[in-house]
């Protein structure tokens, strides 16, 4: 077996160590090896090849780190035909949450995951994929297929502020008439920014 070397906070470590000693591992290098089989198994599921998906993903950084913020509105708008929605809260006095509704192939949203995942000081990415043609013929089945892939524009105003942690206004959230925006209190939703 060949032997690497990784870099990573001591905290981090720690935690490894912490986690094998409890669920009986033999060592830190068991649960690195059996974490990195799981992260380059998540999206090689065949049953999810060539299906339309939707998936949720939530990040959870620290409110003083902006970097990631402005991180998660490039990558919003970069993959604009795969974002379906976005929403960004508050939770507890020092966090900040992004949440994501993708809606796509396999491929594009693990890309996505991806990205958000080697975003620096994210504390946390957890994310679920569900098939969106299994639901037969019901509205979300009819969407789905009238979006042909190609994703929809909406023409929405993005705010970018944070408010004052209201929930935005989400009517006509199913019609993509004004869910999903980030606009926070006092943030001008006419302003494209």
């Amino acid at each position: 077996m060949t032997v690497v070397s990784v870099s990573m906070p001591e905290e981090l470590l720690n935690r490894i160590d912490e986690f094998a000693d409890e669920h009986g591992y033999t060592g830190r290098s068991e649960v690195v090896r059996e974490a990195s089989r799981n992260l380059l198994g998540e999206f090689e599921d065949a049953k999810l090849e060539d299906r339309r998906l939707m998936a949720v993903v939530t990040v959870l950084f620290d409110y003083e780190t902006t970097s990631v913020e402005e991180r998660m509105i490039h990558l919003r708008h970069e993959h604009e035909g795969l974002v379906a929605s976005n929403f960004h809260s508050h939770v507890g006095g020092q966090y900040c949450m992004e949440l994501f509704v993708l809606e796509g192939s396999l491929e594009d949203i693990s890309t996505f995951v991806g990205k958000i995942r080697a975003t620096k000081d994210t504390l946390t990415v957890d994310y679920s994929v569900t098939p969106v043609d299994e639901f037969g013929s019901g509205p979300l089945a009819a969407a789905a297929a009238n979006a042909g892939g190609e994703g929809h524009g909406h023409g929405n105003a993005h705010g970018h502020g944070h408010g004052d942690g209201d929930m935005p206004d989400n009517t006509g959230a199913g019609d993509n008439t004004g869910g999903g925006d980030n606009t926070g209190a006092g943030d001008d939703p006419e302003t494209e920014n």
